[in-house]
């Protein structure tokens, strides 16, 4: 099983809550060592780093629109792998929302 981002969001009336976090197979998942989310530049410090394993470096925060991020996956033997995903939130009609 190859490493990826998922996420999950919820409406607010305004803005969306929503998490992302890195899949994987259990031993994929334990050679990582941090992960560095690089957010659009419009974030509040946009760089941050997640090195928390027992919720597979989720990172949690609010946006008002859709947004492409970078997640840097730093690994334990020093080997980067570089992912990149476009968060697109939604209304609850399905509407896809603007960036």
């Amino acid at each position: 099983m190859a490493l990826s981002i998922q996420e999950n969001q919820r409406y607010r009336g305004t803005s969306w809550d929503w998490s992302v976090w890195i899949d994987g197979s259990a031993e994929e998942l334990d050679s990582i060592d941090h992960v560095m989310y690089i957010l659009d530049w419009t974030f509040d410090h946009p760089v941050r780093e997640v090195s928390d394993r027992a919720t597979n470096f989720r990172l949690d925060d609010f946006t008002f629109g859709t947004f492409s991020f970078y997640a840097k996956i730093i690994h334990r033997d020093g080997h980067e792998t570089v992912l990149t995903h476009e968060l697109i939130v939604r209304y609850p009609d399905g509407r896809p929302a603007a960036a």
